[in-house]
């Protein structure tokens, strides 16, 4: 079961949240992935069961990793956009729909 390659959109929260959902697919039917993957005693000598748990030990690797490297990047992208809302409010303190938007950043981060 493989995760989502695409790109991860950060500005849409829900969206984001949706794509994590998804992601975490392999993770919320592990008992089902180990069950598929590990075999029964009349299949034993068909299936080699260390071949199929290094597979689903990559794929959950795999999985980790691509969900931490999105999350990271929009951590990275959206504390880009607080900092740069929070220096435009230096400049014009008294802009109340920038300081929304900057409380709104801040929360998604």
């Amino acid at each position: 079961m493989a995760a989502p390659s695409g790109a991860a959109s950060c500005e849409d929260f829900a969206e984001f949240q949706e794509l994590l959902r998804v992601m975490r697919t392999i993770d919320d039917r592990i008992v089902h992935e180990l069950n598929t993957t590990i075999p029964t005693a009349s299949f034993v000598g068909k299936i080699d069961a260390g071949q199929t748990c290094k597979e689903l030990y990559q794929s959950l690797t795999d999985a980790h990793t691509s969900r931490e490297r999105i999350i990271k990047n929009c951590i990275a992208q959206t504390s880009s956009v607080v900092k740069t809302l929070r220096e435009e409010r230096e400049k014009a303190q008294d802009d109340a729909a920038l300081l929304k938007q900057l409380r709104k950043e801040q929360t998604k981060v």
